[in-house]
């Protein structure tokens, strides 16, 4: 008999994360921001702003900076990534956008592995980054009653609140 819940084998060793999450991104190099698990989302996104395409050789790299704190723009961080494709991507909206996709290792619990990420505008969104079906795939499943589930990589909340991200970000320009 079919079932919508997978069978204990299926599920046997995942971990269980929320419907919000602290993770990090050490390459470009974000400390934690919280991210909205989505698995009605493909593709992880970014917030990320002020994009510049250019060339290193024949790699088509973007430059952009990323705002890691939700509804605050006043600390900014600098982060340059090779740009593996530009990928049309429906919205919130329903409308389709293109968007660089970047390829980088994400860091939640004490997992580390690779993901795709767009990089777009979030800007009117209650978080800064989106978790999609894709990153957490074969390596969790979604309690969706429950909220940092993880815990909070490279210290406490409180923390976060009292230092947020001094040792790598830099003053917005007013």
């Amino acid at each position: 008999m079919n079932s919508i819940y997978p069978s204990p084998k299926s599920s046997a060793g995942l971990g269980t994360v929320g419907w919000r999450e602290w993770v990090s991104l050490p390459q470009l190099p974000v400390d934690r921001v919280k991210a909205k698990v989505d698995t009605g989302a493909t593709t992880s996104a970014l917030h990320a702003s002020d994009l510049e395409y250019f060339n290193d050789g024949d790699q088509l790299m973007v430059r952009f900076k990323i705002y890691p704190l939700q509804r605050d723009a006043s600390l900014t961080i600098q982060a340059v990534a090779p740009v593996l494709e530009k990928r049309s991507v429906r919205n919130s909206g329903g409308q389709a956008q293109e968007r660089p996709v970047i390829r980088t290792p994400i860091s939640f619990g004490q997992q580390q592995w690779e993901i795709e990420l767009t990089l777009t505008n979030r800007d009117l969104m209650g978080f800064r980054m989106l978790l999609g079906r894709e990153a957490i795939r074969h390596r969790f499943l979604v309690d969706p009653a429950g909220s940092y589930l993880m815990g909070a990589p490279s210290g406490s909340v409180a923390d976060l609140d009292e230092h947020p991200l001094e040792a790598i970000a830099e003053p917005k320009s007013p």
